[in-house]
This record gives C-alpha cells, sequence and structure tokens, in this order.
C-alpha cells in the first residue's frame, strides 16, 4: 500500500509537464470539445476528447458509448502520460468487425487526478472528490454527449472504464450508478485506497446482466492480483453479474499494458465474437 501511495506522489509531480516534441498520433476520428464542459458538483471543468466510428458523419445509425477516464493518455502519444492506449486504432478495427462504438475520453486534471478519482475516504489523498466527479459524469456529461451525439443511451449500451485510480472510479460508477452504467472495466484498480469497495460489492448486488470486466499485471506488486480476485469473489456471489478476471502474468503498472488488455475488454464487455488475445491468462 505504501509502495502504491508513493508511486501517485511521483506522478502527480509530472501530469502537467509539457507534451514537448513528442509527436501527435490522435487520428480524424478523435475530436475535442472546446470550451472544457463544466462540471456543477465537481466545480472545474474538465475537456472531453469524443472518438467517432467510421462512417458516423454519413449516418443516422445510433452507437454503444464507452466512457474513460484519463482522456489525455487515451488516443493521442503527445498528451499522454507514458505513452498512449491506442483506443481509437483499436476501436477502428472493432468498427471493421462489425462493432462500431462511440469512445469519450474524460480529461483528467493534472494534479487535481489524485482527488477527483477517489471517492472513498483516504486521509492522504485529501480532498476526496471522486463521488462528485462520478456524479457529474453520470449527470452532466453523458446527457450532454447523449443530447450531441447519436447514442444508445440505455444502461446496456453504456460502458465505463478506467485504469489505476480510474479504474477504482469505474468500479465506483458502476456501483453508484447502476441505471446509468451496464458494463464496467476496471483495470489495475487501486483498491489498497479503501475497504469500502469490497463492504460495498458484498451487501448490494449489482442488477442483472450487469457486467464487470477486471484487470491486472501480474507485475502491478504488492497483493495487487489477490485484491481483485477478492473483488471477483463478491461479486459472484450474486447471481446475474458477469464476472471476467484477466491477469497478464508479465504486464506492469502502464499504458503499455493497458493498450494490450484494451480490445479483449472491449470484446467481452459488448458480447463479441472471441478472437485470439495475448493479454494474459482467465481465471
Amino acid at each position: 500500500m505504501r509502495l502504491s501511495f508513493l508511486l501517485l506522489l511521483g506522478l502527480a509531480a509530472v501530469l502537467h509537464a509539457e507534451a514537448g516534441e513528442r509527436r501527435h498520433t490522435a487520428g480524424p476520428a478523435v475530436r475535442a470539445f472546446v470550451p472544457p464542459l463544466r462540471l456543477p458538483a465537481f466545480g472545474h471543468p474538465r475537456g472531453l476528447r469524443v472518438y467517432l466510428p467510421p462512417g458516423y458523419a454519413a449516418s443516422t445509425r445510433r452507437y454503444p458509448v464507452l466512457y474513460m477516464f484519463d482522456g489525455q493518455n487515451l488516443f493521442d502519444e503527445a498528451t499522454g502520460y507514458a505513452g498512449e492506449w491506442g483506443v481509437d486504432e483499436a476501436m477502428d478495427a472493432l468498427a471493421r468487425e462489425g462493432f462500431p462504438a462511440i469512445v469519450v475520453g474524460i480529461d483528467h486534471g493534472g494534479e487535481l487526478r489524485f482527488h477527483e478519482l477517489v471517492p472513498y475516504w483516504n486521509v492522504r489523498l485529501l480532498p476526496n472528490r471522486g463521488a462528485d466527479f462520478v456524479d457529474d459524469l453520470a449527470r452532466s456529461i453523458k446527457p450532454f454527449v447523449d443530447a450531441n451525439y447519436r447514442t444508445l443511451p440505455d444502461r446496456a449500451q453504456t460502458a465505463i472504464l478506467g485504469s489505476s485510480l480510474g479504474g477504482l472510479a469505474a468500479d465506483y460508477a458502476v456501483r453508484q450508478y447502476p441505471e446509468v452504467f451496464g458494463k464496467a472495466g476496471v483495470f489495475s484498480p487501486s483498491y489498497w485506497v479503501s475497504e469500502e469497495p469490497y463492504a460495498r460489492a458484498g451487501r448490494t448486488p449489482l442488477p442483472p446482466g450487469t457486467r464487470v470486466y477486471l484487470y491486472m499485471g501480474g507485475r502491478e506488486g504488492g497483493d495487487s492480483v489477490a485484491r481483485v480476485e477478492r473483488m471477483a469473489a463478491l461479486l459472484r456471489a450474486h447471481p446475474g453479474t458477469a464476472v471476467e478476471v484477466r491477469v497478464a502474468p508479465d504486464a506492469e503498472h502502464n499504458e503499455a499494458a493497458w493498450r494490450a488488455a484494451f480490445p479483449a475488454a472491449v470484446r467481452w464487455l459488448f458480447e463479441l465474437p472471441a478472437a485470439a488475445q495475448a493479454a494474459g491468462a482467465a481465471r
């Protein structure tokens, strides 16, 4: 736990670093919403980066939506903290296979990230504003997206995904707003922050049909794998929740690992045909 906390503090010192000479790698399907969207509960505006699938402009079709934290890290090498997830390339490939979808990346707030993604009490990460941030996601960001893009707005077509503290926030979002999010991709979640996620998972079942994909790298340190397996056991104790645990034995806590794991997670969350994956071993 102490190692994880020190790592977060170290990252906080560099999240505001300029992109410098790094090249931009986001494709033309990714568009930034300007000005940043006002978030009334959290109190700080946030930029959105919206990926639209091929053929969006020429069609009248409506699409599933995947909401993701840390928008700067999803599409563009120049804005990512330590590389990018390649989300637009992955979604283009899935669209060619017959699954076009919209992705909404919600920018983090630099050093504020370590407050805005923690929804539980933790004295070392005060102020814990994650509950407000997720409230705005459900009550402000999603309604804005549904009003301005051709979405399939029901919970069965709406997923939330994040990594590290974003994974913790995704876990919280699917539990706090189960009527909004029917699917959650919980990557390398920072469950060390609090015991409350386990308590909530144990006492309150998610609605039938909810799908939760838990991912962890085998080289992320400490008891990280055991923590996601503990969560999986609690979720599986409630009938009606589909749970997948994916452990990549040689993966570390970084964007390269999450990039490799992302396509398999989307396939499973949206129940797409399986494809050969090298992201890890199912448990």
